[in-house]
């Protein structure tokens, strides 16, 4: 039997190779992918649409979505269409991510056709906050629970696909909560950050960071639309980063500034379309964020090949930047310019 799959956000450089890796499947004999814009020109990693993938300019907030689902018969879909950034303003933000989550989820409800459904979540749905659990599980509760930007939306959308699930027991809906992605490709307020010559952090503050190679995420993504794997799971590389780690590893020299000062730097930074620190970014660069990817791991019996310090290795030598001296000297540099003595990451 072959597979009709439907991916959203295929503009986007992760929906992109995501389209593209399952077009190339045997088992795949058709891939639509829908957006609101043309995906990208072809690049040498894969960040754009295949020769076999069929792209259809869809608004996923109008009905249009469930015409394309039922006239193609698509048995899976793959929902990789959320924002982390207003493209206008913060209330177009939402209405794509929750309202066009909500539009894709009833036609898939009402579709006869629909097998499987993947949703791309964030693990910024557990906040962060200064009283949070050393590492999330996905059983866990956060101790504030996000109530605005990207991460609220994110939690939005989580409830719609349960609820989606309970009237749906038929269909295998999979729910996959991703860490920051790096990698090559990856173009997000967090790559930015790193890229800039001088990185204002809070001061006082030193979280710890976890990331997702894109080849990881996209690897995972494909398992997960091929097969079986109802739940939720994180998905995030082995092992930690400090922030000032990550920028010693990057050669860019830090700013440490009052909160109140980095919340202004970042909106100044939005307003020119240089960065997109959000309130719940600046949450982030104070308290960080770790979550255990056990129970993906258990589930596929497969495991990231890149662990977060080479997630971020790879992320830094494909934009060539380098602090010029080998990770792990610059890590114990960083420790006894701070007083401390940090184990490396896992």
């Amino acid at each position: 039997m072959t597979h009709t799959v439907l991916v959203t956000g295929v503009s986007r450089h992760v929906g992109a190779r995501v389209a593209g890796v399952l077009a190339a499947d045997p088992d795949i004999g058709r891939v639509i992918g829908v957006d609101t814009v043309p995906p990208p020109s072809p690049t040498r990693d894969g960040g754009s649409l295949s020769g076999r993938t069929e792209f259809v300019r869809v608004d996923l907030r109008s009905p249009d979505i469930a015409q394309v689902i039922a006239a193609a018969d698509v048995d899976i879909v793959v929902h990789m269409s959320l924002v982390s950034g207003p493209a206008r303003s913060r209330s177009a933000m939402k209405e794509h991510n929750v309202i066009g989550t909500m539009q894709l989820l009833g036609a898939c409800q009402r579709s006869t056709t629909v097998r499987r459904v993947v949703v791309r979540s964030t693990t910024a749905v557990y906040g962060s906050a200064p009283n949070d659990p050393a590492v999330f599980t996905e059983d866990s509760e956060p101790a504030e629970v996000p109530h605005s930007g990207y991460a609220k939306d994110a939690g939005d959308v989580e409830g719609y696909v349960r609820g989606f699930a309970r009237r749906r027991p038929d269909v295998v809906t999979s729910t996959l909560r991703f860490a920051n992605f790096m990698g090559p490709g990856v173009d997000s307020p967090l790559t930015r950050y790193f890229a800039q010559p001088f990185a204002p952090t809070v001061f006082g503050f030193d979280p710890r960071l976890q990331f997702v190679h894109e080849d990881d995420g996209v690897e995972v993504l494909r398992r997960m639309a091929l097969e079986d794997h109802p739940g939720t799971f994180n998905v995030a590389g082995d092992g930690v980063l400090l922030l000032s780690q990550c920028l010693r590893r990057a050669g860019r020299t830090p700013l440490p500034v009052p909160s109140p000062v980095f919340r202004f730097l970042g909106e100044v930074a939005r307003a020119a379309r240089r960065l997109d620190f959000t309130p719940e970014q600046l949450a982030l660069m104070c308290h960080g964020r770790v979550v255990d990817s056990g129970r993906l791991i258990r589930e596929l019996g497969w495991k990231p090949k890149f662990g977060t310090a080479a997630a971020f290795e790879d992320f830094l030598r494909s934009r060539r930047l380098s602090g010029g001296l080998p990770a792990a000297v610059a890590d114990r540099l960083s420790d006894l310019a701070s007083g401390r003595s940090t184990p490396g990451p896992g």
